[in-house]
């Protein structure tokens, strides 16, 4: 039998056919008694009123059209109708660490095809990009069921060679957005704050929601390294040969502040964060995101 933990291996990743096969295992893990999708109900501005019919929500009930009518309406919100999620995966080279066999893309991978196979299972639509100092790989949107063996294909192939430019391929997003979407980004964020941070504001000035999934490894969240080490930069960074306990503190301190930077960047952008370590399985990681979104369309 074929275990979940055998196809987190990056040989059954590189086959879009076991991609496909743990992204459904997760989801579907996740939905089992979940009737309603956690990517609907977050916009506030009313859209239409609609007829009651048995099964709707009654928190959805607009009691002052009932009291003026005697007749029962329920409240639609943009959000309710159909929407494009756009998943822009990092692709570059940095994602390509890891401590263990897993790596940042072998994570994103996964990540991005269970939200891709989520958001087409919930009749909305789907669009995926895998960049590096550009968009290398693009799927037009499609709310296509058929074609998620096709996207999985797509992402399993795809191999990390380049540099890190995301806040110039979020920025040529925006330029084609035409109506309110989700624009999901994985990435591990090795890239310039301030522009990441601008285009972000762009996107969400023009009314999308944006989702942060900050994938790292845990090496990087803890640094345990002992003895002496040489660590190879990647994209062009140097090579540095030392003894990490001696800089383990400084380090830490450093990355932890960068890690709160990005997390208050979101903040101030109005957008959701969400920490990815590659140690932690995905189905948990995933999975409280989702309740998350959930217990906000609740209130």
């Amino acid at each position: 039998m074929t275990t979940r933990k055998s196809l987190l291996d990056p040989a059954a990743i590189a086959k879009g056919e076991a991609l496909g096969v743990i992204a459904r295992g997760i989801v579907e893990g996740y939905r089992v008694g979940e009737h309603r999708s956690p990517f609907h109900g977050f916009a506030i501005e009313f859209a239409q009123h609609r007829e009651y019919t048995v099964g709707d929500d009654l928190r959805h009930l607009d009691w002052k059209v009932l009291g003026r009518t005697d007749r029962y309406y329920i409240k639609q919100y943009e959000q309710d109708t159909n929407f494009v999620a756009h998943l822009i995966v990092d692709g570059s080279e940095s994602m390509t660490y890891g401590s263990d066999k897993l790596t940042k893309l072998d994570y994103a991978k996964v990540l991005a095809a269970c939200l891709a196979y989520l958001v087409l299972g919930q009749s909305d639509a789907v669009a995926v990009n895998i960049f590096d100092t550009e968009v290398r790989d693009r799927f037009e949107r499609t709310d296509n069921q058929g074609k998620i063996h096709e996207i999985m294909h797509r992402l399993s192939i795809f191999e990390a060679k380049e540099g890190t430019q995301t806040a110039r391929v979020l920025n040529d997003l925006a330029a084609t957005l035409r109506a309110r979407s989700i624009v999901i980004l994985i990435s591990d964020l090795f890239d310039d704050e301030d522009s990441l941070q601008k285009s972000i504001e762009r996107i969400r000035f023009q009314g999308s929601e944006v989702v942060v999934f900050h994938v790292l490894d845990p090496y990087e969240i803890e640094f345990p390294f002992t003895g002496t080490v040489k660590f190879v930069g990647l994209e062009g960074g140097p090579e540095l040969e030392t003894v990490p306990a001696s800089i383990r503190k400084s380090y830490l301190e450093s990355f932890g502040e960068y890690c709160k930077r990005m997390r208050k960047m979101c903040d101030r952008c109005s957008c959701h964060y969400v920490l990815c370590d590659t140690g932690v399985p995905l189905d948990v990681t995933l999975g409280e995101y989702l309740a998350f979104r959930q217990n906000h369309l609740s209130r």
